[in-house]
């Protein structure tokens, strides 16, 4: 399974990015879904997701208030926008899709298919 992500690039601080996520090889739908960081000498981490076609999505801390992730069923798409943008925020974005899990708290949890990742670079 490919995840193909895009939109990344250059932007100042306070500048805004939005993220795209597309694949033809599953149907996003019918998977949890989000998006992953990973800054240079530091772990990946969740950055949001949704857990299932239901409910809210997760955030993490660093991010809410200023990211927003929407998923577009027709075009099999995932979004990630990026306002308010801060240097912490420089990393590699990954794509990823997942187990889904109906019921439980929003979350990262269980994903299973990765995109190869596009860079956000928010200059200090």
């Amino acid at each position: 399974v490919q995840l193909q992500a895009s939109g990344g690039g250059l932007v100042q601080s306070g500048g805004s990015l939005r993220l795209s996520c597309a694949t033809s090889d599953i149907t996003l739908e019918h998977y949890a879904v989000g998006w992953f960081r990973q800054a240079p000498g530091k772990k990946r981490e969740g950055v949001s997701c949704f857990s299932s076609r239901f409910g809210d999505p997760y955030y993490d801390d660093s991010v809410k208030g200023r990211f927003t992730i929407s998923r577009d069923n027709a075009k099999n798409a995932v979004y990630l926008q990026m306002t308010m943008l801060r240097p912490e925020d420089t990393a590699v974005y990954y794509c990823t899709a997942g187990l889904v899990r109906l019921g439980a708290s929003p979350s990262c949890d269980g994903m299973y298919y990765w995109g190869k990742g596009t860079q956000v670079t928010v200059p200090a």
